[in-house]
């Protein structure tokens, strides 16, 4: 069993508020987790992708009253979004009679904004965990690598050899085009979305050019900005936004594109093994997405991350404003020797960050030049996991 991050963030917050919703794509482990809280906590469990347990919700008030003495983990919530009235009616029962926390816990595998969409919002009774794939800090040092390769779903990262992790890769792709996407109310023909997505694959790490990517898949671009905002919603792409700060000069304002999980980059793109990735020209930005997301996943909340670009191309591939308005620059280099262009320079004069990073493919920690440090992916995630957290 690996340890997560969250579990402990995860208890505080059911010690806090009535329900917590925990958030995070298809097997990422939600379920594993829940039921580790379950272990500790007396609870009952409804997956509510099973006809069994969906048709004890028929009547939510009845059924859920009987266990109002329980936490009541409701899996893959979004299957039932009728049911988040219910649910406001018994928190706020569970108020009255004194019980003002660890009410419900619910799993979803939709972005905060769709699991909004589907029922009324319990605004002021739930709070909102995003549960991300695995991350360099918890395996051991020796297995990141084949993290960067395999990606950090455990599934695909436990595989017994990189075929079945392949195999369980490609498997996850088409359920998600052939089932989850339908059950959003989409109508998107799965192959022009997988199109979509491996287009995006393609162009890891770089620039959002929606007529590009209408032109590679033959529709409009208003077409481009609804497949976008699944993938985004579906918390499979991120959409890193540009930083704008008040420096008087011209600044791109397109967002870069990542997916997620590097894995997933690798089974798009059919590169299924170490050699295969290293012979492809997306192992720069299969490599910068993949430090960008582990230093997002273990970065503070209310953590704001963008990227710098100038007109002229001066730029700093992740800036993270944390709590307290400190800005932290991390340049991203695949490689054991990394060296620094005169527009990264430009950027950081410009911004003027507090700390400045550059994350290349060593272990050693060293100075580059005054105030830039060269450090690896796992001790970086471990400065920012050693920040206070809330």
């Amino acid at each position: 069993m690996i340890e997560r991050h969250l579990f402990q963030t995860l208890l505080a917050r059911l010690d806090h508020f009535p329900a917590v919703a925990l958030l995070g794509s298809r097997q990422v482990g939600k379920t594993t987790l829940a039921k580790q809280v379950a272990d500790r906590r007396n609870s009952i469990y409804l997956d509510l992708e099973a006809p069994a347990d969906r048709s004890k919700l028929v009547d939510p008030v009845q059924f859920l009253s009987a266990h109002r003495d329980k936490l009541v983990i409701l899996d893959e919530v979004q299957r039932l979004p009728d049911l988040f009235q219910a649910l406001r009616g018994l928190i706020d029962q569970g108020r009255s009679r004194g019980r003002r926390s660890g009410q419900f816990l619910l799993l979803g595998s939709a972005s905060i904004d769709l699991l909004k969409q589907s029922g009324e919002s319990l605004a002021g009774r739930i709070a909102y965990l995003e549960l991300e794939p695995l991350d360099v800090t918890e395996i051991s040092s020796a297995e990141a690598d084949r993290l960067w390769i395999r990606g950090g779903y455990p599934e695909s990262f436990l595989a017994p050899s990189d075929s079945l992790s392949v195999a369980w890769r490609t498997s996850f792709i088409r359920t998600y085009l052939e089932r989850d996407v339908p059950q959003f109310g989409s109508r998107i023909p799965a192959e022009t979305l997988r199109r979509f997505w491996t287009m995006l694959a393609h162009s890891q790490g770089a620039l959002l050019n929606a007529a590009r990517l209408a032109q590679g898949i033959a529709v409009e671009g208003k077409a481009v900005a609804r497949y976008l905002d699944l993938l985004v919603d579906l918390l499979l792409v991120r959409r890193l936004p540009p930083y704008h700060p008040n420096v008087g000069k011209r600044l791109v304002k397109s967002p870069k594109v990542y997916v997620r999980d590097s894995g997933l980059v690798h089974a798009l793109l059919t590169l299924d093994d170490r050699d295969a990735v290293f012979g492809h020209p997306v192992v720069g930005g299969s490599w910068e997405g993949f430090v960008i997301e582990n230093l997002l996943r273990v970065a503070p909340e209310r953590t704001e991350a963008s990227f710098y670009r100038t007109g002229t191309g001066a730029e700093i591939d992740l800036v993270l404003k944390l709590p307290g308005n400190r800005v932290w620059a991390v340049e991203v280099k695949r490689g054991l020797a990394p060296t620094l262009e005169r527009g990264f320079h430009i950027a950081r004069a410009d911004l003027k960050p507090k700390r400045t990073f550059v994350v290349y493919s060593g272990t050693e920690r060293f100075g580059m030049t005054a105030g830039v440090e060269a450090i690896g992916i796992r001790e970086l995630c471990g400065e920012l996991l050693s920040l206070p957290r809330i």
